[in-house]
């Protein structure tokens, strides 16, 4: 019996020890503000929250062993819907040559920027249609404005309007210097009307001319020798072997020529036209 109440007397210390630390952690919150109304966390302002491993905030650091993976793969190259012409190479290489048109990739091949650029070109020089596919057409032109021979022109005094019959292609000097850049022209074809070589002097300028013999406007006209100047063309340039000896011009460059050229400037033309 002695020791059972022994027993008894020990449980009953450690049950009341019990309750002794759990009363001391639960109002352990009061401890340091006693008397005073507790105080409610509005959770907008409170610590954020622990994130799991499913959730990924904005501002959350990455980890660096993972960037490799999240970076984007490489952007493709938009697509184009110009073909690939025919002399594809060879214009790629004569347009790099002349400039102006944007950087292309002399590789044969047709991309976005090869579609651009060759599109502009044939656009500035009335090719039709501007497409953007490098056909023997679009090549032939390409090729003049490069062959064409500057030297010879000899434009170092004074304003001298140049004519390369031969490439035929025209541009404009002055003192050594070329001014407007080479385009191209449609000059005199042959039997009997092909335009001569040598210098003359322009002598007669109209805004708008009229032509008695083929009975059209000639837009632009100046007048050099024998019935024969510059004016725009009123024809599509390229699908006619040539004019009645006049220095026929695209509308831009037929303004860009009578705005710059005056009475009593040097024409200057020399060559010969292929096939005259």
């Amino acid at each position: 019996m002695r020791v059972r109440r022994s027993v008894l007397i020990t449980a009953a210390v450690v049950a009341a020890a019990g309750l002794i630390a759990g009363g001391t952690y639960a109002f352990a919150g009061d401890e340091g503000d006693k008397g005073a109304n507790p105080t409610v966390q509005d959770p907008s302002t409170g610590p954020e929250p622990r994130l799991g491993p499913t959730e990924s905030p904005g501002s959350a650091t990455p980890d660096p062993s993972s960037s490799e993976s999240s970076e984007s793969p490489p952007p493709k190259e938009e697509k184009h819907n110009c073909p690939v012409g025919k002399k594809q190479a060879k214009v790629e290489k004569l347009l790099n040559q002349l400039g102006g048109f944007g950087t292309l990739v002399e590789d044969g091949e047709q991309s976005k920027a090869d579609c651009a650029a060759i599109k502009k070109f044939q656009k500035r020089y009335d090719i039709r249609p501007s497409e953007g596919s490098a056909g023997p057409l679009t090549e032939k032109i390409a090729k003049r404005l490069v062959e064409t021979d500057i030297d010879k022109c000899d434009g170092d005094k004074g304003l001298v309007a140049c004519i390369d019959l031969t490439h035929q292609t025209t541009w404009i000097m002055k003192d050594g210097e070329i001014i407007v850049d080479p385009t191209i022209t449609r000059t005199g074809m042959g039997g009997g009307y092909q335009t001569p070589d040598g210098k003359f002097t322009i002598d007669w300028r109209s805004e708008k001319a009229w032509s008695k013999p083929y009975k059209v406007w000639l837009p632009y006209w100046q007048h050099f020798i024998d019935g024969m100047g510059f004016h725009e063309t009123t024809t599509y340039i390229h699908d006619s072997f040539g004019s009645h000896g006049c220095v026929n011009l695209l509308h831009k460059d037929a303004v860009k020529f009578y705005e710059t050229l005056k009475m009593d400037t040097t024409v200057h033309t020399f060559g010969r036209k292929p096939g005259t």
